[in-house]
């Protein structure tokens, strides 16, 4: 059995900046090719790179970045949100920046790598205390879950 964390606040603390600022970088990219770019232009852009069904993942990637993008920042739904990020990003990857190399300033993967193993993290660990999840669930989990031994240090 493993020992309870002794400063569980600060993973929470973590957990909520790294939350936000991920959210923020996939919702902007969410409302830039929404508001500024438009569906057909995104679903064009797609069918250029050889997407499959360009309609409907251009649809899927806008509104997984946008809306996700707001989960991710009110930590809401993360596990769902964070493994649809991790798929949009497996598809940029493959479609898009697998061929460029590493750096990104060469249109490389290694942006869409960080944002692929930040939202398998966030998959894996949940949205922590501060989020809505941790207000929805965490009185459920708390009254279900035995209390843990506590180990001296």
């Amino acid at each position: 059995m493993l020992p309870p964390r002794r400063f569980p606040a600060l993973s929470d603390a973590g957990l909520l900046i790294g939350r936000v600022a991920i959210g923020v970088m996939f919702a902007a990219h969410g409302w830039k090719k929404f508001a500024d770019q438009g569906h057909s232009e995104v679903a064009a852009g797609f069918d250029e790179l050889g997407i499959p069904l360009p309609e409907v993942s251009a649809a899927f990637t806008t509104y997984v970045e946008l809306l996700g993008g707001i989960a991710l920042i009110i930590g809401l739904m993360i596990p769902l949100v964070a493994v649809l990020h991790a798929v949009n990003m497996a598809g940029a990857f493959y479609y898009v920046h697998m061929d460029q190399g590493f750096f990104l300033d060469k249109g490389g993967y290694e942006y869409v790598m960080v944002l692929f193993a930040a939202s398998l993290l966030l998959a894996g660990t949940g949205a922590g205390r501060f989020s809505l999840d941790g207000v929805i669930w965490g009185r459920r989990r708390d009254e279900s879950t035995p209390e843990r031994e506590t180990i001296p240090a």
